[in-house]
């Protein structure tokens, strides 16, 4: 299976991905590359395999990317290769991805594709989130919250919709789906 999750900065599609990964231990996170700094406690090759802006261009010209994308600023792309060695080896993988890149994705044709948006409770409630993050600095949060909206549009072009307003009903929801996709797709 692969699972994708997207949603507006701060709905908490890496929050839940986590979570399923910690109590699913067949799901694996989708290492994307991208060309952002590492915030300060981020490791490059577990949570993004970090790139300069000249090797994400070259590795775009060859097609090594399955889906790629630029998000506030900076560049962000999943290899091709990433999705070939984890299903010889029989993982699933979670996808915490925007809708661009799952629109690629849904695009590819690729097989065994579950789909889910993340919405926050309310837009006051993923403004207190994103502030709560210490992460990004008043301009920031107010281009993220801009974009929010304009992501929260493309909800309807998931399989499955879901409201975090509660982290463990969110994840006792994606378990169902999971579940669901499997007894009905993969056996």
């Amino acid at each position: 299976m692969i699972l994708i999750l997207s949603s507006p900065s701060g709905a908490g599609k890496t929050t839940l991905a986590k979570k399923i990964i910690d109590l699913d231990p067949t799901f694996k996170l989708s290492v994307s590359c991208t060309t952002r700094e590492p915030r300060e406690n981020e490791v490059d090759g577990v949570d993004y395999k970090f790139l300069s802006i000249k090797e994400f261009s070259k590795f775009k010209f060859k097609n090594l990317f399955l889906e790629h994308a630029e998000v506030f600023g900076n560049y962000y792309g999943t290899l091709k290769s990433e999705i070939q060695e984890n299903q010889k080896l029989g993982l699933n993988l979670i996808f915490d991805i925007d809708w661009q890149g799952t629109e690629q994705i849904v695009q590819s044709g690729i097989k065994g594709l579950v789909t889910v948006f993340i919405l926050p409770p309310s837009i006051i409630e993923l403004e207190y989130r994103l502030k709560k993050r210490e992460q990004n600095n008043k301009q920031e949060i107010s281009k993220r919250m801009y974009f929010a909206k304009k992501e929260i549009s493309h909800w309807k072009d998931y399989k499955y919709v879901l409201i975090n307003k509660d982290l463990q009903q969110t994840v006792d929801y994606l378990l169902t789906i999971i579940k669901l996709e499997n007894k009905n797709n993969f056996n």
